[in-house]
């Protein structure tokens, strides 16, 4: 690896080393900085969110442990549980609830971003954050890749159910998205895994981490890009979508927390961080954007608890440490 290491790429290295070791404080930081960004920054980002996550999911089946991977495998109850839950039953109670509500009577826009937000899988970088947090990720990347292949079936279906002709999910289409993200992200981490050993792998981990802190601050420029104006504009507005988002949040992570603690207090609280942090840019792209103001804001104000959860949780699970373990 010496020899890969050269002259001309040792800064480099070396900054993305520092950026590393803030781990998840810069992601956090990376969300108020796409968030003051000039707009113009962010439509200039905006093409190039697709390629943000594609980096961000090769990346973690770069680092996949297989050996965790086999035994999840041989044991696949588990897995089969937190795929039922992400993928059924979360959808189900939020828009259910939402209904019972009368959400959708109160205010349309509201109930359709909450219901892009619980038909969607779990974000793309899931895995990648995990591991900023320490968190053992394979198990979080075979749900997001297994719950993610079961989207173009399920949300289409529930939003159908739930929204009828105000929300529209093209099923061919977003399958076709999701398979070259997913399969093409696949194909280039294990092809570069092939070339360097896992041991190897691991001894840059934190380069690699701070790679994904630069990817997730162009996702985070890109999604975010009109909330500075709005926040200025109607701050009382913005404070009250942000609550109503960190509510779902919260509800969804504890909720997970509690259903999946007898595997294990570590493993459930790295399930309820994926579980709760929803794809909802996947959604809103899959809809071609054409969507209520409101729900934009919504979805945009959604990832705050996304972008700021992982310092969270790990200021969490440093003052009680027997949450952290398995």
């Amino acid at each position: 690896m010496h020899g890969v290491v050269s002259s001309g790429i040792a800064l480099p290295l070396a900054l993305l080393t520092w950026l590393g070791r803030q781990g998840t404080l810069a992601v956090a930081i990376s969300l108020a900085l796409g968030t003051v960004m000039p707009s113009s920054l962010g439509a200039a980002l905006k093409p190039h969110l697709s390629g943000a996550v594609f980096l961000l999911l090769a990346i973690a089946f770069l680092r996949m442990d297989t050996t965790a991977l086999k035994g999840y495998l041989h044991r696949p109850l588990l897995v089969l549980a937190v795929l039922c839950w992400t993928s059924l039953i979360i959808p189900l109670a939020i828009g259910g609830l939402g209904l019972a509500l009368e959400l959708d009577q109160r205010s349309t826009p509201l109930f359709l971003g909450i219901l892009l937000q619980a038909v969607a899988s779990p974000i793309m970088s899931a895995p990648a954050l995990a591991a900023l947090m320490g968190m053992e990720s394979t198990l979080i990347l075979i749900t997001l890749v297994l719950s993610t292949g079961l989207v173009p079936l399920t949300a289409p279906l529930f939003a159908h159910f739930f929204a009828g002709s105000a929300l529209f999910i093209p099923p061919l289409a977003l399958a076709a998205q999701l398979a070259a993200i997913l399969g093409g992200a696949a194909l280039v981490g294990l092809l570069v895994r092939r070339r360097f050993s896992l041991p190897l792998i691991r001894r840059y981990s934190l380069p690699l981490d701070g790679l994904n802190i630069i990817i997730l601050f162009i996702f985070a420029a890109a999604i975010m890009e009109n909330v500075g104006r709005q926040l200025l504009s109607a701050p009382l507005y913005f404070v009250l979508t942000s609550a109503l988002a960190m509510l779902v949040f919260f509800s969804i992570l504890i909720s997970t927390l509690l259903v999946f603690l007898p595997s294990g207090r570590g493993r459930a609280l790295g399930l309820a961080f994926m579980t709760s942090n929803r794809n909802m840019g996947l959604m809103l792209a899959a809809t071609g954007g054409v969507v209520p103001e409101l729900t934009w804001l919504y979805l945009a104000v959604s990832q705050l608890p996304i972008y700021c959860s992982p310092h969270l949780l790990k200021l969490v699970a440093r003052r009680f440490p027997s949450l952290g373990r398995s």
